[in-house]
């Protein structure tokens, strides 16, 4: 008798994915989601729907000029399931409509969110989504001011629930290509509220769930948080400041970025700093960065959020386990400790598997996309780094590359916010393996 299949947790946040960025691409491909006649290609709204729901932002078409408001708000949808996590949206249907949440759904949004225990994880749902409604609405009231004066209300209304969203959830997809086209937030370079905002919610959606969690529950008694909020709050900060510094000293100090007002120069510096990690939107040309400034940009993405978040890459934690091993091996120390808390070695490994993975299929990436079209390789790593850091930045080459340059981006983005491993346990699914074999430590990477 054949033996039943029994999805693994991984296949179902996968398949997930899957069907909401092919019902996304068909609703984009109706004529009603188009500005112009006939409506989008399916290979371009198939990029589109993937750039959204895996909160990418690489774009063919301006999203303000090419698609309707249907378009957008089919877009903005996608943005954020994308963003929570098609599970966590799934489940907190069921929750509403009253049925029982089982044992594997709740497993399955364990592992979406990377908590350590099933207990309480439906009571973390709806903290999950009351907390992301309260911040994104607060956001775009935030911004209304701005968008109000240069638009009006209605439409200032919808820009600033638009960037709101699509900042916390890390996706980079703008309507300011109304002024110009592909423009992103350079138009509002020098306006604090507009920086500020669009900075608080990058970082707030890319901290994670969890630990959102402990800052509600311990405050500023940091000594009481899970380990792994703690290093995600010291790597998010250390990743934001050190860059920053880099753009403020040596970047946006040469000549050609001397008409920048003094305070033009500190946002900028910030903003670039934090918008590779992972949320695509610019302030600055990015074109006119030296290539130093584009590899530290390229290392940003590919080092993504944290788990459990908005954000692709690799994860700060990831780092931090990295980064710790190293410590060890030059200290000669037989354990990997990180805040007085040791890291078993499946964390090390698993941890080092990732970015293997990741810096293998974002090299090929970019190497095959170089040899098709003809273009320098370090744009399009930056590309490829974009699309497999689920970032959005670009140097423009986007809307130049051929189909199967596309098809590449939309399978990088894809693996970038499903996450590698997942991909890989699904396909050695036959061997039943059970990720809670694997001790974290209180950590969990990837």
């Amino acid at each position: 008798m054949r033996k039943k299949r029994h999805f693994t947790s991984f296949q179902i946040i996968s398949l997930g994915f899957l069907i909401v960025i092919l019902t996304g691409s068909f609703l984009l491909m109706l004529p009603i989601s188009t500005n112009g006649p006939g409506g989008a290609s399916f290979w371009d709204s198939l990029f589109t729907a993937t750039s959204a729901v895996c909160v990418t932002g690489l774009v063919l078409h301006d999203t303000a000029q090419y698609w309707s408001y249907f378009g957008q708000f089919v877009i903005i949808t996608l943005i954020q399931i994308g963003g929570m996590g098609v599970v966590t949206v799934s489940i907190a249907i069921a929750m509403l409509s009253g049925r029982k949440i089982g044992l594997m759904q709740r497993s399955t949004m364990c592992e979406a969110i990377s908590a350590h225990h099933v207990g309480g994880i439906v009571r973390m749902t709806g903290f999950i989504l009351k907390t992301t409604m309260m911040i994104e609405v607060t956001g775009a009231a935030v911004m209304f001011p701005v968008f109000c004066r240069d638009f009006g209300v209605l439409k200032g209304l919808w820009y600033s629930l638009f960037h709101s969203i699509s900042a916390f959830c890390n996706a980079g997809f703008d309507l300011l290509g109304v002024r110009q086209e592909f423009s992103s937030l350079t138009t509002y370079a020098d306006n604090p509220v507009i920086n500020l905002t669009i900075m608080a919610l990058i970082v707030i959606g890319g901290i994670g769930f969890l630990t959102w969690d402990d800052i509600k529950t311990h405050k500023l008694h940091i000594k009481k948080y899970r380990m792994q909020s703690k290093v995600i709050l010291t790597v998010t900060s250390l990743l934001i400041l050190l860059p920053a510094l880099y753009f403020y000293f040596v970047e946006f100090s040469a000549d050609k970025w001397s008409d920048m007002s003094l305070s033009e120069r500190i946002l900028g510096s910030f903003f670039q700093s934090v918008t590779p990690r992972t949320a695509g939107f610019n302030t600055v040309d990015l074109t006119a960065l030296s290539e130093a400034g584009v590899f530290i940009m390229i290392i940003l993405m590919i080092t993504g959020g944290s788990p459990g978040s908005t954000a692709g890459g690799i994860k700060t934690t990831t780092i931090a386990v990295l980064f710790s091993s190293a410590l060890a091996v030059f200290k000669r120390k037989g354990e990997t400790n990180c805040f007085h808390r040791r890291i078993s070695e499946n964390t090390v490994n698993h941890a080092a598997t990732i970015l293997l993975m990741y810096l293998v299929l974002f090299l090929s990436g970019g190497i095959a996309i170089s040899c098709i079209e003809g273009i320098p390789i370090l744009d399009c790593l930056f590309e490829t780094a974009s699309a497999i850091g689920t970032v959005g930045l670009t140097l423009g080459i986007t809307t130049e590359l051929s189909l199967i340059s596309r098809f590449i981006l939309i399978v990088l983005m894809f693996w970038g916010r499903v996450g590698g491993l997942t991909l890989v346990f699904a396909a050695i699914s036959s061997r039943h393996l059970d990720v809670s074999k694997f001790p974290m430590e209180k950590i969990t990477v990837g």
